[in-house]
């Protein structure tokens, strides 16, 4: 992949960078409608959470709001929970949804391949049951909790479930009410229709995605390993978990997007393993919400539905 140049230590140079944003932890900043702040998960792996708390719950007496984990996207290889394009979206779904999420800077490939994000992930739900992190303590219902990710982060979302779901009992009293996967970042060894239709598409051509997989799965592992491919995958049996946790799902995605074909097959394949299933596809490209803040509205409207069961 030409976005990436190797260095003598085993890291690896990206040429796709997008700006930082630092967090923004003052309440006493007037101009600041979310807050946020990094807090460290695990020193030995170097993860950590950027949390974003809606400023006007600090004055609510005794508020409990929803968590949604979320993972940002970059075919597993490229940006971060600080990148400006997840800052923002982040702040505004907090706002909008009046929810703590918790933003999650997970280890990349190639230095790390899957399943370390994977990993990373559930480690971090094993980290927040027990954190005395103040704004955890104080204002998130541990009870009511989502996992949503972008494009490969919706991969993140979709797998990391799996694992939660299959523990459970583990994560008491942290309890995983359901899985938004927004765009979801999958493949397959075969093209679908709409990868073929789409080939030269100028946001995520299915050449990029072949070539990110490869760096990315582990070594010697093809686009039908079961992380790229649940379609193909006997390990797509384990989503019987999710069902039998109750977790519900939604698949959210749009039709200009290469991958469309496959996150509405999965939404078709949940829903055969009697998964609560729900799905949303409207018009645009991939990572729209987030690269176009003047269309997330639509989508929050959506999630604000899903969360609290409108």
């Amino acid at each position: 992949m030409s976005n990436l140049i190797p260095n003598p230590d085993g890291t690896y140079t990206r040429l796709i960078t997008l700006p930082i944003v630092p967090a923004q932890p003052d309440p006493s900043s007037s101009t600041t409608r979310v807050l946020s702040k990094d807090i460290s998960v695990n020193p030995k792996t170097e993860t950590m959470v950027r949390l974003f708390l809606p400023r006007e719950v600090l004055d609510l007496p005794a508020p409990r709001i929803p968590i949604i984990f979320y993972y940002h996207g970059g075919a597993f290889i490229f940006l971060s929970a600080t990148s400006s394009i997840f800052h923002e979206f982040c702040s505004t779904m907090a706002l909008q949804l009046q929810v703590l999420i918790v933003s999650l800077e997970y280890r990349l490939a190639p230095e790390h391949r899957l399943p370390a994000a994977y990993d990373d992930a559930v480690d971090a739900l094993h980290w927040i049951k027990t954190t005395k992190e103040e704004w955890i303590a104080k204002f998130a219902d541990l009870s009511n909790c989502f996992l949503m990710g972008t494009s490969s982060g919706g991969n993140l979302a979709y797998h990391a479930g799996l694992r939660a779901c299959e523990v459970s009992h583990h994560l008491d009293p942290l309890k995983i009410k359901g899985l938004i996967l927004h765009h979801p970042f999958f493949g397959g060894s075969e093209r679908t229709g709409s990868e073929l239709v789409m080939e030269d598409d100028p946001i995520l051509p299915p050449r990029v995605c072949d070539a990110a997989w490869k760096w990315v799965l582990p070594v010697g592992a093809d686009r039908d390993h079961e992380y790229c491919n649940p379609a193909v995958s006997k390990e797509f049996e384990r989503c019987v978990a999710i069902r039998v946790m109750g977790c519900r799902v939604l698949v959210a995605g749009c039709f200009g997007d290469p991958l469309i074909d496959r996150q509405m097959e999965l939404g078709k394949m949940l829903e055969g393993k009697g998964v609560r299933t729900m799905t949303h596809f409207g018009n645009g490209f991939h990572g729209l919400e987030v690269s176009d803040p003047s269309k997330a509205p639509a989508l929050f409207t959506v999630l604000k539905n899903f969360i609290y069961e409108l």
